[in-house]
C-alpha cells in the first residue's frame, strides 16, 4: 500500500489502514515536512535512518537547519492496538493546513501526510 485517504476523528486521531499496522508496530514519529505537509515515520526508521542523519558537526549549518525542521514539534506515539489509531497534535495539523481530511503517500521509508488539494 502506497497511498490512503482518511478523515481524522474528533480527537485528531488518524486510523492507520490494517495493511500498514505491522510496519508501524514499533510506534510512529510525526514531524513537520520539508514543505507544508507532515512526515510520518515508523519509529524503527526514525531511529535507524533519521536520527543518525541529524548528527554531525555542531558548526554545520545544514545539519542545524535539519534538526530545527524535524525536531520542532516532533511527536512520538504508539498505535492504539485496538483500532490502529495515532493522535496527531494540533500544532502539526495547523502547520500542514490539515483540518479533517488528509491523504498519506509513501515516500520511500516514510509517509507524507497532507491535505488532499496539495497531493494533486
Amino acid at each position: 500500500m502506497d497511498y490512503f485517504e482518511r478523515k481524522l476523528d474528533d480527537k485528531r486521531r488518524l486510523t492507520i489502514p490494517t495493511e500498514l499496522r505491522n510496519e508501524l508496530a514499533s510506534g510512529v514519529v510525526v514531524t513537520r515536512g520539508f514543505g507544508k505537509y507532515l512526515h510520518l515515520y515508523p519509529q524503527t526508521v526514525w531511529d535507524r535512518e533519521v536520527e543518525p542523519a541529524l548528527q554531525g558537526s555542531i558548526l554545520d549549518e545544514r545539519v542545524a537547519d535539519l534538526n530545527v525542521k524535524f525536531r520542532r514539534g516532533k511527536t512520538s506515539a504508539e498505535l492504539d492496538q485496538k483500532q490502529g489509531r495515532v493522535t496527531i497534535e494540533q500544532h502539526l495539523l495547523d502547520y500542514a493546513g490539515i483540518d479533517r481530511e488528509l491523504v498519506a503517500i509513501r515516500a520511500g521509508a516514510y509517509w507524507r501526510i497532507m491535505v488532499p488539494s496539495v497531493a494533486e
